[in-house]
């Protein structure tokens, strides 16, 4: 697009896994924005056919392969269709994650592997498909949303915070192996976002205690200092600035977005 020379990320290629709504479609939107083109992959088709064409109307090239990233052999194919589509990736956000709660009395084994597969094997996945183009062309940025159960733990989400805290493990492990190759490694940890995840979140609590949903939702927000949901837009914010050759002084560190609920 003529004109776009200016722009932070012009001539960058970012790739954006579970990006067909809530942050991963805030994060791809905003990188587009800034100039560069856009790869997207999720489960349902539908969600990011209709992103791309919101990056195309930005100027952008934009990419859609539906994947189910606990798959590797699905990563693999998908990792292979985004480097021809896209002639390369200069910028990788690991944004594909899930929910879920039980009390540890009688948690499901279900539930605890299907944490560890969707919230820290699809990102070893996802990874290990791309890093090796970024090790070859000595440049890239590497952005995980985590989540502030990175930092702490909680009741009921013995398996989330494992799986949350295991990405924070392999981000700071990934940014010290590839601090040679001029590749930054990062996350950010939200606290509860405006998202569908938190209407699925607020669902299940009302169910589990027969609060109304909208209390539900009240008490997920007074959880923070500032009594409020995260916006995605904020969290785009900071993954934007991270992609950015301004921030190449910044790797293995865990950004919190949570309003001040933990501060360290």
């Amino acid at each position: 697009m003529p004109g776009n020379d200016h722009l932070p990320l012009a001539g960058r290629r970012a790739v954006v896994t579970g990006a067909g709504r809530g942050i991963g479609r805030s994060i791809a939107l905003v990188l587009a924005e800034a100039g560069a083109d856009v790869g997207v992959t999720a489960r349902t088709s539908a969600d990011i056919e209709q992103l791309v064409a919101l990056i195309k109307e930005k100027g952008r090239h934009g990419l859609a392969v539906a994947c189910d990233v606990t798959d590797a052999d699905q990563v693999q194919h998908m990792a292979t269709t985004l480097l021809d589509g896209l002639g390369g990736i200069d910028i990788l956000v690991n944004n594909a994650g899930n929910a879920g709660s039980h009390k540890f009395v009688d948690h499901p084994d279900e539930l605890w592997h299907r944490m560890l597969a969707v919230n820290l094997t699809s990102v070893y996945y996802v990874s290990k498909a791309f890093v090796p183009t970024l090790i070859a062309q000595r440049y890239g940025r590497i952005i995980t949303i985590a989540s502030i159960t990175s930092r702490i733990g909680g009741r009921y989400i013995a398996a989330y915070a494992a799986s949350k805290h295991g990405v924070l493990g392999l981000t700071r492990s990934l940014a010290t192996e590839l601090l040679p190759y001029n590749i930054t490694v990062n996350a950010i940890c939200p606290g509860y976002v405006d998202t569908p995840m938190t209407d699925a979140n607020v669902s299940n609590i009302s169910s589990l205690t027969g609060m109304t949903e909208e209390k539900a939702r009240e008490a997920l927000a007074k959880s923070s200092p500032q009594q409020r949901l995260i916006e995605p837009e904020e969290v785009a914010a900071i993954a934007l600035f991270l992609a950015q050759d301004s921030s190449k002084g910044i790797t293995g560190q865990a950004i919190n977005v949570d309003g001040g609920g933990v501060m360290s």
